[in-house]
């Protein structure tokens, strides 16, 4: 990746020990960029953060409504969940309604990002499912979708009409013909985009019911201690923010209809977090005192003896 700039700098008492560089961009509802840091026409996989795009078919098919979906279902659609109870049982649930069962995800099993629900599995020689896959909600609205096309059971094909729709509606919304796709971790194709394009995109989803879903059940989208439901907890439905893998975030604002979409250049989630809070600050949606912010704005470092040992912090130019 080529000009990049300085995004989040990482501090051992007076000494600074690291720096992760980047770039971002954020764009109005018309697709006019408002400002950018390094080459917002720069292509990458937007990862976990395309995931509200990619369920826009879900209801923009009638699949939703024919299937009687409500907030909490579309919110899973978006999410990167920890695969706590809460997350799990809707799935599971979800799936049932559709009389259909685990077997039929195509995500894989993932062990739960959630301490005590893993150790709780262990504890009673429980092994995961599919439905504990991070991805396991997004994969409900696959099936969803797929049901009410009739189409065939192999849904993360990127030739299955399925796939087919989210590219369709991706290069409508972010008005740009995609790059080409990789497979993810969970098996489904993600498309390429320019950053410039990913924050188009999600300007326009500023009054969808997907991103409302969002910013009404923050902890579906992703779950306990995690930086998306802590900090859209904070804003109070000022903004819907969604991360990926590899140092992606997007956010959409509702009431300033922009988009914010950001890359990290070593792919190093602190930075993205860091970089994200101090974009989220600068907009207005989030107040740099409270907590849940703060968390991931300023992060203190501490050693194995909880000694506090120095900090991590955005780069001056992203929030002032």
């Amino acid at each position: 990746m080529t000009n990049t700039e300085v995004f989040a700098e990482v501090w051992r008492g007076d000494y600074l020990e690291c720096q992760h560089r980047g770039t971002a961009v954020i764009v109005n509802d018309s697709g006019d960029i408002v400002e950018a840091w390094g080459d917002p026409n720069q292509i990458i996989l937007p990862r976990s953060s395309l995931k509200p795009l990619q369920a826009l078919p879900l209801v923009t098919s009638g699949a939703a409504e024919r299937f009687n979906l409500n907030s909490t279902h579309l919110a899973l659609a978006c999410a990167s969940h920890n695969g706590e109870q809460q997350h799990t049982k809707s799935v599971q649930d979800w799936l049932i309604a559709l009389d259909l069962n685990d077997d039929v995800l195509r995500c894989g099993p993932q062990w739960p990002n959630h301490k005590a629900t893993v150790d709780a599995m262990i504890k009673t020689d429980n092994s995961p499912c599919q439905y504990h896959n991070n991805c396991s909600g997004k994969h409900a609205g696959f099936l969803t979708l797929s049901k009410h096309l009739d189409a065939g059971p192999e849904y993360v094909d990127p030739a299955h009409p399925v796939q087919m729709a989210a590219k369709i509606a991706i290069e409508d919304i972010c008005e740009e013909d995609i790059d080409g796709h990789a497979i993810d971790g969970c098996s489904a194709p993600n498309f390429a985009l320019s950053l410039t394009a990913l924050a188009r995109g999600m300007a326009k989803m500023a009054n969808h019911s997907l991103t409302k879903s969002m910013m009404l059940h923050p902890e579906l989208v992703a779950g306990t201690g995690r930086a998306c439901s802590e900090m859209m907890m904070a804003m109070s439905g000022k903004a819907a923010i969604k991360t990926g893998a590899e140092g992606v975030f997007i956010a959409i604002l509702p009431e300033q209809k922009l988009g914010v979409a950001l890359k990290i250049e070593d792919g190093a989630t602190r930075a993205s977090e860091s970089a994200m809070a101090a974009l989220l600050v600068r907009l207005g949606v989030a107040d740099a005192a409270h907590p849940m912010i703060q968390k991931r704005l300023t992060p203190v470092q501490k050693n194995r003896a909880g000694l506090v040992t120095g900090q991590i912090k955005p780069a001056d130019h992203l929030i002032t």
